[in-house]
């Protein structure tokens, strides 16, 4: 069985959501028979390499609302990301394009390492203020992850992989997918949000008893679209 995950790196409720993915599939008794594929989704394919200024400061100006409350909310964001055993830190992640992360995610996927680069890519900039669009630090991330140094740099260096990505934003556009983390399980059934363990449990159980044409559960999960978290 397919189950394709649609997420952006720079995504905070992504990374909580495959925290909750993973102890979903802990208790799926079918796991050996997964295929899991990360997909691509670029909150903005805009972004500059780095955006300027503090970031809080960007959060109140986006939403209308003041820094102490724009505070709060990564606050609170902080700890729902604690309870899933992730220690962000907000504070000092640098905002930018993730374009060519999501190529080095899609290299990955050829050598087997698609999870654990995916992973790293979200601890770098959630954790440990990384700046993903910078071509050294993703060499970095790409050879600490187990891939060929050559081959990082000479995709870095070329447009290899750009039309995957593009194809992937492409079909989550087909597919109705206009928030992340979305999980698609064999192109039949989905759902959005960084959703309990339990009902992600429950998704992966529907779509292995049944198939049913492509739909998107509206669920409870928070996500992260264009215009924002």
């Amino acid at each position: 069985m397919d189950v394709e995950i649609w997420s952006d790196i720079a995504c905070p409720w992504c990374y909580i959501g495959k925290r909750r993915f993973e102890a979903a599939l802990a208790g799926f008794e079918h796991r050996d028979a997964l295929r899991v594929t990360w997909r691509s989704f670029e909150l903005d394919p805009a972004a500059p390499p780095e955006r300027e200024g503090d970031r809080t400061v960007r959060l109140a100006e986006k939403y209308g609302i003041t820094v102490e409350r724009a505070r709060e909310i990564e606050g609170d964001l902080t700890e729902t990301a604690a309870q899933a055993g992730l220690e962000f830190r907000l504070d000092i992640a640098r905002s930018g394009s993730t374009f060519d992360a999501h190529r080095i995610v899609h290299l990955a996927r050829e050598h087997g390492l698609q999870d654990q680069v995916k992973e790293r890519l979200l601890r770098a900039y959630f954790c440990e203020g990384a700046l993903i669009g910078d071509h050294p630090t993703l060499v970095r991330i790409g050879v600490e992850s187990g891939l060929p140094e050559d081959e990082v740099r000479e995709l870095l260096a070329g447009d290899r992989y750009a039309a995957e990505v593009r194809e992937d934003e492409r079909t989550a556009g087909w597919l109705g997918i206009g928030a992340v983390p979305t999980f698609v399980v064999d192109r039949a059934i989905g759902v959005s949000g960084a959703q309990p363990p339990e009902a992600l449990l429950e998704l992966l159980r529907r779509g292995w008893e049944s198939r049913s044409p492509v739909s998107v559960i509206a669920g409870e999960g928070e996500t992260c679209g264009p215009d924002g978290c």
